[in-house]
């Protein structure tokens, strides 16, 4: 339980957005921020999605087999495209994906988390994307979960109705 709680937390960190883990904040002006590449986001919204495709059908085929050895190749397949999924991820917030900002010191990107200095367009299409990276770290954390509890040799438990 330690274990997966840690692997959990690791997980989490890294699939937050750079952003989130700036500590102060730098004043931008809208006219200074790039505007965030939504058809490129969602371009590569579309390979995730794949990504996240080829995660359940790995699940599907560790549930199926019975054999431990198989079993576990499987596993390591399905933890490299984990991994691939959670680089993917990574990159997704990089620049020109949601705006340049600042970067400080510690090499955080600054200044664009003040919604109040930004567009109504700009507060949009920000507000899209993070929608829409929330779901992708929902749906990666559950895989981890799913990985974990066969890691350990217990089948997840059956989602109810």
């Amino acid at each position: 339980m330690k274990n997966t709680r840690l692997a959990v937390l690791l997980l989490t960190a890294s699939l937050a957005p750079p952003w989130a883990l700036a500590a102060e904040q730098t004043e931008v002006t809208p006219t200074q921020q790039q505007a965030p590449n939504v058809a490129e986001f969602d371009k590569q919204m579309v390979q995730a999605q794949d990504t996240f495709k080829k995660m359940q059908a790995e699940m599907e085929n560790i549930q199926q087999t019975q054999d431990p050895q198989q079993r576990q190749k499987l596993l390591q397949e399905h933890w490299n495209t984990m991994q691939a999924g959670m680089s993917m991820m990574n990159r997704m917030w990089g620049p020109g994906m949601m705006g340049k900002g600042h970067m400080n010191g510690g090499g955080h990107m600054m200044g664009w988390q003040d919604y109040t200095n930004l567009t109504p367009e700009q507060k949009s299409q920000r507000q899209y994307m993070m929608d829409r990276y929330t779901g992708m770290q929902q749906m990666m954390m559950d895989n981890m979960m799913r990985h974990q509890t066969y890691m350990r040799g217990q089948p997840p438990a059956k989602p109810g109705p």
